[in-house]
């Protein structure tokens, strides 16, 4: 079995690591595994401060709140016995005890019409098969080091999007990235309105930034929301110019809700779709408008945007017997 690192950043406060435990429940050999905890504030600064410490080929990306299933590095190992393949990774699905709001939030992460090829970060999709960055995340990613290395790291100016980024980086030299449904953590959502609103915000800004910089035409999709945000705020000319015309966009977009409801319907409890297709309006609205955020801010050179502390705990796969 080949030595896997498994990085975790972390807030240099943080004492209760919910993934420490998880990793050490892990069904791979004691002996082939190594914990690296990267404490700091700026976590693509902390994964490469780990990865270049790192003493293993392969390399799981955790963050500190994702449980991975016992069974997952037997699972995603084998896949790298294909040297074309670089990464492997699978979704990050809300635990089944999370409070209502977050089971919400989750099923709006999960559906289509929120999220597109992209939701299989957030539910199991269809079977393992190559795939590209819009399926992986980087809180369930097992990687080659020297693959990530060879392209300098994680590009740290462009977080929360540095991933992708890498991932599109990393197939256009050759390297096959595999989805697994079944290479899963379990992960909570954003706890409030507030919190899953700024993330919504947060992530469009860093796909517009990310295609700034890496411009792909798989970015081609993400341009509909904020596209969208742009229709809403000029609705009100385009009626007195178009008329009732004006509003077709609207009255499809409605029947796509109503759709997209009905299949929240189908998968949880009325409550709860309820609740979620609201969210899945906001989803659009903030992610579009971080998305145009994003298109005119000031990115930084590629690297650190400024010296950030990072502290490496290098911790026993197995905790100390007292």
């Amino acid at each position: 079995m080949p030595w896997v690192t498994v990085v975790i950043p972390a807030r240099p406060d943080l004492a209760d690591i919910q993934a420490l435990a998880a990793v050490r429940r892990l069904d791979y050999p004691p002996d082939r595994l190594e914990i690296i905890i990267a404490r700091g504030r700026q976590p693509s600064a902390q994964r490469n401060a780990a990865l270049r410490a790192a003493q293993s080929d392969l390399v799981y990306f955790l963050d500190d709140d994702s449980l991975p299933d016992p069974e997952n590095l037997r699972r995603a190992v084998p896949h790298f016995r294909d040297p074309e393949v670089v990464m492997v990774g699978g979704p990050n699905l809300c635990p089944p005890e999370a409070p209502e709001r977050e089971q919400a939030f989750a099923l709006v992460l999960g559906s289509w019409l929120a999220f597109g090829p992209s939701r299989a970060r957030y539910t199991p999709v269809g079977f393992t098969r190559a795939t590209s960055e819009k399926e992986l995340i980087l809180c369930n990613l097992i990687a080659r080091r020297d693959a990530i290395l060879e392209l300098g790291g994680f590009n740290e100016a462009l977080y929360p999007n540095e991933e992708n980024a890498l991932m599109d980086a990393l197939q256009q030299r050759g390297g096959k990235l595999i989805y697994d449904p079944a290479f899963r953590v379990q992960r909570r959502p954003r706890p409030t309105l507030r919190a899953f609103g700024r993330m919504l915000f947060r992530y469009g800004r860093g796909r517009a930034e990310q295609f700034r910089v890496h411009p792909t035409p798989g970015s081609a999709l993400n341009f509909v929301p904020p596209l969208f945000v742009l229709y809403l705020i000029t609705l009100p000319l385009t009626v007195l110019w178009l008329g009732p015309w004006a509003l077709s966009p609207l009255a499809v977009y409605a029947v796509l809700l109503a759709a997209q409801g009905l299949d929240f319907l189908a998968r949880s409890t009325p409550p709860r779709a309820a609740r979620a297709v609201p969210l899945l309006v906001l989803s659009h609205v903030l992610y579009g408008l971080g998305f145009w955020r994003g298109l005119f801010t000031r990115l930084p050179p590629r690297g650190r945007p400024a010296e950030v502390p990072v502290t490496l705990e290098r911790l026993p796969a197995q905790p100390a017997t007292p």
